[in-house]
């Protein structure tokens, strides 16, 4: 099999390993296209530190190509398109027993993965071993953006955490892959969604994906600028999609008494912020973290895909070939893409 592998920084080279033997209760999967996600991209530039060799990739699709003699025949059978998911979660600690794989206690990206030659998620291989439990099928798509499953059900998380209600107004801070998601999942739950980005571009891409109000930071105040539009009253949610901690300042200025703020992405530099205990406990406000997502979430974002309640193919913003994963990964971190699809 094709396995791509970071051996440093700036450095992933394909390698050729044995296909994994099929086990009695796993499946075997032939990867199909796997998305270059920004942790791989932290990974490539030496921001996120890994232990070399690493194989990453975890917003991968494929097909079963072979199955184990306990895999249950009723539910699944050969060429199931699947997407794969919540592959770095123990399935053993009290989270995960409670449903919430994406806060698991012993959550690693950097775990052996069974049947992987080197550490890592491993979606950047052809062909991938992995339990029935972990897979999510889907249909009506095609694999480029299936590979948007993780993100949708990432998102998706987010957004049921934030508990949106109809009529909610909503502030998105960032307009990325992820803060646009947000643009259409709060939407489909009935919210009024103010963006804010500098790059306006993006933004009247938000727009036309039903967002109401576009804010660049650069030329108005955000705080105002949403106080103006609420009347005065401002957001009950806000989601701050960006890695930037002094954005967070400027983020709970936009919040209404009761508001939640919901801080989605990964801080680098993760800088420490202060907050007034006085305003937390006069305002009633919560904030709140999320990261990954678990089995429920993956369930609802492969449906809500394979049966087009949300269009993802503007982000699929360009596709290469396995053995151009060189140049797939120097154009993924020139960071004016979406998403780069990698196909085996």
């Amino acid at each position: 099999m094709k396995t791509a592998v970071f051996t440093g920084v700036g450095q992933i080279q394909l390698e050729e390993y044995d296909i994994p033997e099929v086990e009695p209760d796993k499946v075997l999967i032939k990867v199909d296209a796997c998305a270059i996600c920004t942790w791989e991209q932290r990974v490539y530039k030496g921001i996120k530190q890994v232990e070399f060799p690493f194989i990453g990739g975890h917003e991968t699709v494929g097909h079963i190509i072979a199955m184990g003699d306990r895999v249950d025949k009723v539910h699944w059978q050969l060429h199931d398109r699947v997407a794969l998911g919540v592959t770095l979660a123990c399935n053993n600690c009290y989270q995960c027993k409670s449903g919430n794989e994406q806060n698991c206690e012993y959550f690693n990206h950097s775990k052996q993965l069974e049947g992987l030659p080197h550490k890592g998620m491993g979606g950047l291989s052809s062909h991938l071993l992995v339990h029935p439990a972990n897979l999510f099928k889907y249909k009506n798509i095609s694999v480029e953006e299936a590979t948007v499953t993780e993100p949708v059900s990432c998102v998706l998380h987010s957004v049921e955490t934030a508990d949106v209600q109809f009529g909610d107004v909503v502030v998105v801070i960032g307009c990325g892959i992820m803060g646009l998601l947000h643009v259409l999942l709060a939407t489909r739950k009935g919210a009024v969604v103010i963006v804010s980005d500098t790059d306006e571009k993006r933004t009247a891409l938000a727009l036309k994906m039903g967002a109401a109000y576009a804010v660049n930071p650069k030329r108005e105040d955000l705080a105002e600028r949403v106080k103006a539009i609420t009347d005065g009253l401002k957001a009950q949610v806000v989601f701050d999609t960006t890695p930037i901690s002094a954005v967070v300042e400027e983020a709970r200025k936009c919040l209404a008494n009761n508001g939640r703020l919901v801080l989605y992405s990964a801080f680098y530099p993760d800088t420490p912020i202060s907050f007034s205990p006085d305003w937390l406990h006069k305002s009633a406000v919560k904030v709140l973290g999320t990261a990954n997502s678990n089995a429920r979430d993956f369930v609802k974002a492969t449906r809500m895909l394979s049966y087009g309640i949300i269009d993802v193919k503007p982000f699929i913003s360009e596709v290469y070939p396995v053995h151009d994963i060189k140049a797939a990964f120097e154009s993924a971190c020139k960071g004016d893409k979406f998403r780069v699809v990698v196909k085996f």
